[in-house]
């Protein structure tokens, strides 16, 4: 069984505890459903939510340490004695296979997996979601939770969006920090819940794939204090 010093984790346990509060918060997850986790890529280690716990009582110190084939890390915090969360399977694949992944969110959030509910992808409707996502939301068909099955799905599903959604279950996003991957989720609830209340009136016409790259490219390189 592999050993850290816990102290050399402690930041990353802020921002994961801070993005599992976050979703929680949001509206995105209900009791304790849903997780957030995040890797150390230099220590090549995952921290995630334990297993069925409530957001309520989640500290920064019950967040399960493990390394990228889930095997428990030893790091002298009450998490080394909980179950990870059993999407681990999941977050770790995306670690393995997509280097530019550091932070992944899985929720059930009501709008976008309305989409999912339905085996649909979302496509870029508004400026918003060529902004963050810069072009359509994919829907991965069901996959069943068995070993890498949900993880294969997601990875060959990606396009530029850090988001995807799987049918008949939820979601997930990714990105660079577990932050990143919170906000991405964050926005993309709020855009399903815009083009769901949209479709109730009428069917739209998404952003042409031009007006979508500068969005993009805009968002991405000039948009915010610190480009």
């Amino acid at each position: 069984m592999n050993t850290i010093n816990d102290s050399e984790l402690s930041e990353l346990r802020r921002q994961v505890y801070d993005a599992n509060v976050g979703i929680f918060r949001a509206g995105l997850v209900t009791m304790h459903s849903g997780n957030v986790s995040a890797i150390d890529a230099l220590r090549q280690v995952v921290l995630i939510k334990p297993s069925g716990m409530d957001y309520e009582k989640l500290t920064p110190e019950m967040l399960v340490a493990t390394d990228l084939e889930g095997n428990t890390v030893v790091t002298g915090s009450e998490g080394d004695r909980l179950k990870p969360s059993v999407d681990l399977p999941h977050h770790l694949y995306l670690y393995r296979h997509c280097p530019d992944v550091g932070g992944v969110v899985h929720t059930h959030s009501n709008y976008a997996t309305s989409f999912a509910m339905l085996g649909k992808p979302l496509p870029a409707y508004l400026t918003a979601m060529a902004d963050e996502f810069g072009g359509d939301i994919p829907c991965v068909p069901y996959t069943d939770n068995q070993g890498d099955n949900i993880g294969k799905a997601m990875v060959a599903a990606r396009t530029k969006a850090p988001a995807v959604l799987l049918a008949n279950h939820g979601v997930f996003t990714f990105g660079a920090t577990a932050r990143d991957a919170f906000k991405a989720a964050v926005m993309l609830e709020d855009v399903s819940k815009t083009c769901h209340l949209a479709m109730l009136l009428g069917k739209p016409n998404p952003l042409p794939a031009s007006e979508i790259q500068k969005w993009y490219e805009r968002y991405h390189t000039t948009y915010g204090q610190n480009k």
